[in-house]
Parts: structure tokens; sequence; C-alpha cells
């Protein structure tokens, strides 16, 4: 059977998942072509901005869960035998209040905050938390061994596997997805098919434009505290849409202290009230990380936005053909794209199979 040539549309962490695992597969000479590259920082580029962390939302019985579900073991196995990855374990407690029920954060966090959720059955040391060990105002709480990734390192790191595969990677940029399958475009010519992996950009990219990916726009304080563990609560009482977790990245990343869920909000630059907002409720949610101090013994080493790729409907991995081109989607994870993500690469993988097994019987 003849390789078939592939163009991977998209460098953030859901195509580069896709391309890595398409390449441990024979027959396929697979092109990354994007606008942006990991070491880039731009607002339209989510997952350089991630925490990033296994703290599943999904709900039993969905396809998001079986996404989930399929990516902890390869995340696991990084975090225990590649250290090189930038992935480690971390000790994960989630915090309910029942005054947050209906608000965005609970809404967002449905399935996390379940006190028997699916993956209570998946990750290392799941349990609930005695009522008398909680602080006051928490209502319930379950803890569980989590990974935290440094996706300065992981990033980069997805690029040196898949290069180390033969996958080759160019910058580009597309008004219409079709422009990926010019002829002279990829290194052997004819593309024979595309995975669409544009995240909030497929809202845009003629040929698809899907107008039910809008941005849920994260601000973040990254500061050089420890924590101790990974932290996160079902809401605020500072606004619906905003949000308080604790997580540090793994090989020196510094302390991510987040946040908030703002959908619709494009603004790439951070809002100075809200980063004093979420650095109070960090340090009152985690005391340890200035030793009971306030927030002027936080040691800041940036403020950043990232915007999340939130679909209405969840993630889209799909085939199609446009224009007589087979076309593979897998965009829209907004805040699950490194949890889901093998998950999800996986799932886009058999459906490249699947549209191209009628060519290889030719």
């Amino acid at each position: 059977m003849p390789a078939r040539n592939v163009v991977v549309i998209g460098a953030g962490v859901a195509g580069l998942t896709t391309a890595l695992l398409l390449s441990k597969k024979l027959g396929y000479r697979i092109l990354i072509a994007a606008k942006h590259m990991p070491g880039d920082y731009d607002i339209e580029y989510a997952s350089p901005w991630a925490g990033a962390n296994y703290m599943p939302v999904s709900v039993t019985g969905t396809d998001a869960a079986d996404w989930d579900k399929n990516t902890w073991g390869p995340l696991a196995d990084l975090a225990a035998n590649y250290p090189e990855a930038g992935v480690h374990f971390q000790e994960c407690e989630i915090y309910t209040r029942e005054e947050d029920k209906g608000s965005t954060t609970a809404h967002w966090f449905s399935g996390l905050l379940s006190s028997s959720p699916w993956f209570s059955e998946v990750v290392p040391n799941f349990r609930s938390l005695p009522k008398d060990s909680l602080a006051p105002g928490i209502d319930s709480a379950t803890s569980f061994t989590s990974v935290c990734i440094n996706t300065a390192i992981y990033l980069p790191w997805l690029v040196s596997q898949c290069l180390a595969n033969g996958v080759v990677f160019k910058r580009a940029y597309f008004k219409h997805i079709l422009d990926a399958a010019n002829d002279h475009f990829h290194p052997h010519g004819k593309v024979d098919l595309i995975v669409n992996c544009t995240g909030l950009m497929a809202s845009q990219l003629r040929g698809v434009q899907d107008s039910s990916v809008v941005p849920a726009r994260g601000q973040i304080v990254i500061v050089r505290n420890e924590a101790g563990k990974m932290l996160s609560v079902s809401g605020t009482d500072d606004g619906d849409d905003e949000a308080c977790y604790v997580m540090t990245r793994a090989a020196g990343g510094g302390t991510i202290l987040g946040g908030s869920y703002q959908k619709g909000n494009w603004e790439s630059q951070a809002d100075p009230n809200l980063a004093i907002r979420i650095m109070k409720r960090a340090v009152k949610m985690c005391p340890s990380l200035t030793g009971g101090k306030g927030i002027e013994h936080l040691d800041i080493i940036r403020h950043a936005v990232g915007l999340r790729p939130v679909r209405e409907g969840g993630t889209r991995i799909e085939k199609e053909r446009i224009g007589g081109v087979w076309v593979v989607h897998n965009y829209g994870a907004g805040g699950a794209g490194y949890q889901s993500s093998y998950g999800c690469a996986q799932a886009a993988v058999d459906l490249v199979e699947e549209a191209l097994a009628p060519l290889a019987r030719l």
C-alpha cells in the first residue's frame, strides 16, 4: 500500500497528540501545518496557557468521559517513566460548597464534584475527606492522585517525539481548510486527508466556520511559591464566572493560581482587579503558599490569559468530505484539552484509518 499524505492543521496539544499517535502507524507521511507553534504565546493559541492537569469534569456515560478515561494511562505513564516530558504526579483535593449549586463554575465542574465520579476507579487513591477536616464553608471534599503538566516542557517534548517519527513541521496560515490540500503544500504531493485541530480558530476557518465554538477566557497568575498539592473549589463569592484553583507545574514550572471561565470574552490582556481576587482566593484556600501571610508574599512570575476553545455540544471528533477531500475534525475540548488529549487523538486516528481504508484496497 502506498503511503498516504496527511496534513494536520494546528500544533496545540490536540494536533500534536493526534499526529504523534498517527505517526506510530505505518503508511502515513504527516505534515503539521500551523500558524502558531510551541514556543509561541498568542491569544489564538490556547495550549501554552493551560495549567495543565488531570481533573475530569466529564460525566458518566458520555464520549467525553471515555476520552478522559483513555488519557489517564498515557499521562500516568509519562509521569512515572518519562521525566523529560514535564509531567508529574500531584495529590489533588476538590472542595464542594452547597451554595455554589447552579453557578457557572459548578456547572463546568459537574462531573468533578460528584462524591463518586466515574474516575474514582481510574485514578489512584480516590477517597472522600472527613467532614471534620474541612475548612469552614466547605460542605464536602474528595482527594485523589492526579498529574500536573508543565506545558512549556510538554509541548516541545511532543514536537520532539513527532520529529523522531518523521513528522514534518511547517508554518502556515489557511483562510480555507482546503488550502491545506494544495498539491504543492505537502512535500510528497497530493494530500489524501486533512486533520482539523484548529481549536478556537475553527470558528473562523472557512469551510468549517463552526459558530458553536466560543472562547472561555481564563486568567491566571503564575508564582514561584510552592502549594504542596493541587486544589480546586466549586465556586467563589466574587462572581459567577470566576473560579479558584491551584496547581504546581512539574520541573520548576511555577504554581498556577486561577482563575476565570468567561464565555464569549476575547480580551487578551490581564485584568489587574481580577488578578488580585485570584491571589486572595488562592492564599485563603491554600495558606501554605505564603505561610499564612497575605498576597504581598506571593512571588509573581507573570500574569497570563488564555482562551479555552469551548464547543457547545462538546469536542467535535467527526469525519466528513469537504470539496472531495476527507477531513477529520478534533477540536473544541474547552478546558479538557490535555486531560482528554490521548483519548480524543486516538478517536481521531481511528477515523483517519476508517476514511482512508477504501484507498488502501485500491
